[in-house]
Order: C-alpha cells, then sequence, then structure tokens
C-alpha cells in the first residue's frame, strides 16, 4: 500500500509522500513524491470483499472526519467498490465536508497524468449551456487530435456519432439524456475510439470530422497563452494560466517566472478558472515562486485528525532563483477552481490583504486534501480526505468557495469566443481593472446573485471520472 498526499478534487489534488513500514506509518513529511505503508495482504486479494475490508481499514485509520464514518454500512449490499466508499463518507457528504473526494483510482492511470499529463482522448475541455443545451468546446489541448481538426475555444459540438449514420444532434441527446448522454456519446477514454462529430468553430461554418482518441500529454502551461507579460498602458503584468497541478509544469512555471523577474513585472493574473487542482509539491513551487520576500514565513500548515496530530506540518516559503515579490495578484476562478488553486490563493490571503482578489466567479471550495494508498496488485489507488489545509493565519473554511474568505472579488464573465490569455476576454479585462484600481461588480459569497455567464455554463463532468478528468474537468 503507499500512501500519498495529494488533493485532488471535481477537481483537485495534491501530492505524493514517501515512506516504508507498517500500515501506520505516516506520510514523509514535505515531501511531494513517492510511497509508504503496506499492510499484510488480505486472502484473495483483489476480490471485492478484500478490497471492501481494505478501504474500511484505511478510512478508520486515517479519514479525518472520524464521527462523520457510517460504520453501520453492510459491505455485502454493494457491487461496486466506489459505491460502498461513497456510502462509507456519506455523513461528511451531507455535511459538505467530503463532496466525493475520497474514492478509488487506478494507479497506472494517476502516475501517468500526475508525472507527464499523459492519458486518452480527443484533447478538449467542454462545457455545456444549462439554459439552452448546447455544448461548446471551452479549452482545446496541443498536440492532441481535436485542435489539429479546428477544433478550439468557442467550437460548439452539434452532433456526435459512432458514425455519421448514427450520429445524434447534441439537442437531441441533451433532451433525451441530459449532459451524461452527451458523455456516453463521445465514448470511452481508451485511444483508438473513433467518433463522427459535426460541429461550429467560432465566427465559422458548420462542418464535420471524424477523429479518434489518442494517447497524448497534456501541457500544463498553454505554448499558446499558458504565460506571457500583458502591456496594460504601460504597466507590464505577468499572466500565468495553469491548466493542471502536475509535475511537468515545474520547467515551465520556473521559465514563466523567470521572465517575470527579468521585466520587473510586480503584479500577477493568476488564471486558475478551469483547475480542478494537482499536485503540492507543484502548488508550493508555485508560492516560492512569487514569495521572493516571504523566504522562511508560513506559506500553508496541514492539518490531520487528532489520532494523527504528530503529523501535522508546516511549510514555509523556500527561495526560488526565479521568485518575484508580487505586490498586487487576481486570481482568476469558476466553479470548478478547486483544491490546490484555493490552496494557493488562501496562502497569499494574509500577506497581500486587500491586494489580492478573486475574479470570475465562485470557486468550488475543497480546504481539504488527500492521502493516496495503493493496493498495488489490484491497480487500486484509494484516495481518502486526511488532512485540511490552512494560511499562516488559520484561515480554511472556504467549503462555500473562495469568495467567502477572499478581501476582494469581481465578477467576471468567461468569455470562450476569445482566447485565453487576451487582454480583452472578459476575465482577464477585469483582472486588469482590478490591478489597475478600477472597480468592479463583487461576486456573491454564495456564488449566486450577479453572475457573468448568461446563460450559465457547466463544465461537462462524467460521475465517475478517470483520473485525468478529476484534475482537469471537463477533459475529453
Amino acid at each position: 500500500m503507499k500512501l500519498a498526499r495529494a488533493s485532488i478534487s471535481f477537481a483537485l489534488a495534491l501530492s505524493l509522500a514517501a515512506c516504508g513500514g507498517g500500515g501506520s506509518a505516516p506520510p514523509t513529511s514535505g515531501t511531494g513524491g513517492g510511497t509508504t505503508p503496506t499492510p499484510t495482504p488480505p486472502t484473495a486479494q483483489c476480490s471485492l470483499a478484500s478490497r471492501q475490508a481494505w478501504v474500511k481499514e484505511v478510512i478508520d485509520e486515517w479519514y479525518l472526519f472520524p464521527s462523520l464514518v457510517d460504520n453501520s454500512v453492510n459491505p455485502s449490499s454493494f457491487t461496486s467498490l466506489q459505491d460502498y466508499i461513497d456510502a462509507l463518507v456519506a455523513p461528511a457528504r451531507a455535511q459538505s465536508q467530503d463532496r466525493f473526494f475520497t474514492y478509488i483510482t487506478s494507479i497506472e492511470e494517476e502516475e501517468a497524468f500526475f508525472n507527464s499529463g499523459s492519458s486518452a482522448g480527443f484533447g478538449v475541455r467542454l462545457g455545456y449551456d444549462t439554459t439552452n443545451n448546447r455544448v461548446f468546446v471551452i479549452e482545446s489541448f496541443e498536440n492532441a487530435p481535436a485542435l489539429a481538426a479546428n477544433i478550439d475555444r468557442g467550437t460548439e459540438i452539434l452532433a456526435i456519432g459512432a458514425t455519421q449514420a448514427t450520429a445524434q444532434s447534441v439537442s437531441t441527446l441533451m433532451a433525451n439524456g441530459g449532459p451524461q448522454a452527451v458523455i456516453d456519446a463521445l465514448g470511452p477514454s481508451t485511444a483508438g475510439t473513433s467518433r463522427y462529430i459535426q460541429f461550429r468553430p467560432a465566427g465559422g461554418t458548420t462542418t464535420d470530422t471524424t477523429i479518434a482518441k489518442t494517447d497524448y500529454s497534456l501541457d500544463p502551461v498553454s505554448d499558446r497563452y499558458g504565460a506571457k507579460v500583458i502591456d496594460d498602458n504601460g504597466k507590464k503584468v505577468g499572466y500565468v494560466n495553469l491548466r493542471t497541478f502536475i509535475n511537468s509544469a515545474d520547467p515551465d512555471l520556473r521559465a514563466a517566472f523567470q521572465d517575470f523577474r527579468s521585466q520587473g513585472v510586480t503584479e500577477i493574473i493568476l488564471d486558475f478558472r478551469y483547475n480542478g487542482g494537482g499536485l503540492v509539491n507543484i502548488a508550493e513551487l508555485m508560492g516560492d515562486l512569487m514569495g521572493q520576500d516571504k523566504v522562511g514565513q508560513v506559506f500553508s500548515r496541514t492539518t490531520l485528525r487528532a489520532s494523527k496530530a504528530n503529523l501535522n506540518e508546516q511549510r514555509n516559503f523556500e527561495a526560488a532563483g526565479q521568485a518575484i515579490a508580487p505586490t498586487k495578484i487576481a486570481i482568476i476562478g469558476r466553479g470548478g477552481t478547486a483544491s490546490a488553486s484555493e490552496l494557493v490563493a488562501n496562502a497569499f490571503i494574509p500577506y497581500l490583504g486587500n491586494n489580492i482578489a478573486l475574479v470570475g466567479t465562485n470557486t468550488y471550495g475543497k480546504p481539504v486534501g488527500q492521502f493516496g494508498f495503493d493496493l498495488a496488485a489490484c491497480d487500486d489507488r484509494l484516495r481518502v480526505v486526511a488532512f485540511r489545509t490552512e494560511n499562516r493565519d488559520g484561515g480554511g473554511d472556504y467549503y462555500t468557495g473562495l469568495a467567502s474568505v477572499m478581501p476582494n472579488t469581481c465578477s467576471a464573465n468567461d468569455d470562450i469566443l476569445k482566447p485565453l490569455g487576451d487582454p480583452t476576454e472578459a476575465s482577464v479585462a477585469t483582472a486588469l481593472d482590478f490591478l489597475a484600481g478600477r472597480p468592479c461588480t463583487a461576486i456573491s459569497k454564495a456564488g449566486q446573485g450577479v453572475q457573468a455567464e448568461r446563460p450559465q455554463r457547466e463544465i461537462l463532468q462524467p460521475d465517475r471520472p478517470s483520473a485525468a478528468q478529476r484534475e482537469v474537468p471537463g477533459m475529453f
């Protein structure tokens, strides 16, 4: 069994840690990758009953909310391991403490994604209009088949089928089965899956193509718009769009901040609008790259259940050669922004006060993280909510989203008809307004009220997402 410090959400993850020994051995403090305790393997190790027993043992020892575990649940009543897990932690879910953050996933799939962004698909992120039941591409990834077929941000998906003859319109799919019908029509996340797709690019005409899902590696910082310096009326503003917190983001983030440093940038836009989370070590790196003047001070604290309090940690800002000391930060977020993204934002609140803002809409609200426990023979990784994160001042109860704790918020649209990183795109423009001291309309703390999207758009996400989809919501 492996233990990994990671915070994953609808998307949000944190990191992996290492140590060896028996079933109660702790994760290595302050690390960002590795393994730990291996319990005695059960008999018939990969039978459902044995896997259920293993799950219960781990939850009983490590779950952050031990009083919110339903010990009356009968494992024999379930034919799915995930359904059993959901039943065990249902009391915590009812209190919004664990909104499906405890789950089973594949070791192989998760490690492939965390290490290099590897997954199989068309290479798009999809959202749907909840009023008119229309599906749009909100992001398209480099080195993947969709972008090569001219399916980019702002493209509307009109029809889907295994072949042209069997294709159904998106409006029919949504009317008959809602978002899940569209997800089902797109097929499994396996290389070689082929689909006929009719689509209309932004500002273009209706066309169609047949494309196959392929294995590709997601670039966490896009070469097209992921990092740049924006000239805002003579003032240089650094812009970073981080898709997900995975290890391959390290060199791109260092290069971006080195560029900011060389150009004297002191104001930053962090675009986390679709970022469901990722590895803690990358969140910590991002903190270090903005903590030139904070080395040795508190970045975050990790707090476990009372019986594991000896494992509580404090992580301080560390020196990074590419670091800057931002005087103002605008964080672009939306409903899918979670976990590691929220951790970075929350860490800077005590230091920047009124010089930090959330732009867009309210975020997901996930101030807790998971450890990962591995049953390697079964390719099972159990992600268990095991810790909460706090900033220097102990702030960390943003279960209803960052709007509830941010000193400033600015409501803004997600204008999918303009490229990400474009200074005229609604969210980027509003972030620039905040940095320049121009007024904006606040986000409702409940995530409702004055909202930018008309009609509202949500990310298209399966009920049982793949490892990659947990970290990159809406990925297909």
